[in-house]
């Protein structure tokens, strides 16, 4: 039901927009956020946005990135600027209906990820 698009290689200090679908109507009223996997890393939280509009970054991406979305075109968005190399990793969107389970793999919807390479 999520599926992401928008990622890519590029230099550092260059910008992509990551988009991620929604299916359905869970867009409204479910908690949606940005992940990352590097390889050999852990998952992390790299931004989400709450039910009310209410966001929330990681201190890596605070002031260069930006989540948002659009409830009419049922798409959650990741603008990224001022990219660095390590913001090299998979980026994955997720919905969930609990705040508990934001960035738990398994839990609520995941899409399956877009690439992202900064060199």
């Amino acid at each position: 039901q999520l599926v992401e698009s928008g990622g890519g290689s590029v230099q550092a200090g260059g910008s992509l927009r990551l988009s991620c679908t929604v299916s359905g109507d869970i867009i409204f009223t479910y908690f949606m956020g940005w992940f990352r996997q590097a390889p050999g890393k852990e998952r992390e939280k790299v931004a989400i946005i709450d039910t009310d509009g209410t966001t929330n970054y990681a201190d890596s991406v605070k002031g260069r990135f930006t989540i948002s979305q659009d409830n009419s075109k049922n798409t959650l968005y990741l603008q990224m600027n001022n990219l660095k190399p390590e913001d090299t990793a998979m980026y994955y969107c997720q919905a969930t209906q609990s705040v508990a389970a934001l960035g738990l793999v398994g839990l609520g919807f995941w899409g399956r990820g877009t690439q992202v390479t900064v060199s």
